[in-house]
């Protein structure tokens, strides 16, 4: 399953655009389902930072709880946040109270005095990938079913809508 959505951000005014496809290209294939995550929260964010306009990649700033390198790779691709430490990994952001499947899929994205703040929806991650991902000492069966699962969120992710992925939690100017 692909996506045909694009990611549109500026540099220096002019057009950018990322398909999933570009940021599995840069990541590779270790976290698919992070790079979805990645793809969804920009799809979701980005149009909300700039009312609608692409925003000038190099300004956009992320703080997240979430600590997968698919997502982090996903964030370096279109916004270059991480090279020019405006990408912050803050546990403080965790929310337990969620549960264990939840509390780290929490995003803060910044642009030019707007901010917004998303989290996952329940039921787009499975338990179960959340228990194998954090496992010590993985068997060769159970590796096997991690790569099932990451790949088979992936495809889930990028088949549903980003506003049906990600809730706004908050906005403000």
């Amino acid at each position: 399953m692909t996506t045909t959505a694009k990611l549109h951000v500026r540099e220096g005014g002019q057009d950018l655009f990322y398909s999933y496809a570009d940021l599995m290209a840069f990541h590779g294939f270790g976290f698919p389902g992070g790079v979805a995550h990645g793809f969804k929260v920009l799809e979701r964010a980005l149009p909300l930072l700039a009312g609608g306009e692409a925003p000038e990649r190099r300004e956009i700033h992320i703080q997240t709880a979430f600590r997968g390198p698919g997502a982090r790779d996903a964030f370096e691709m279109v916004t270059r946040s991480l090279t020019e430490n405006r990408y912050l990994v803050d546990a403080a952001l965790e929310r337990p109270d969620l549960g264990e499947t939840l509390e780290r899929y929490i995003f803060v994205l910044s642009y030019r005095g707007t901010t917004v703040r998303l989290q996952l929806r329940e039921g787009l991650v499975r338990d179960e990938f959340i228990a194998l991902g954090r496992k010590a000492d993985r068997t060769a069966e159970e590796e096997l079913r991690l790569t099932y699962l990451k790949q088979e969120m992936a495809e889930r992710l990028l088949a549903t809508a980003a506003a049906k992925v990600y809730d706004v939690t908050y906005s403000s100017s």
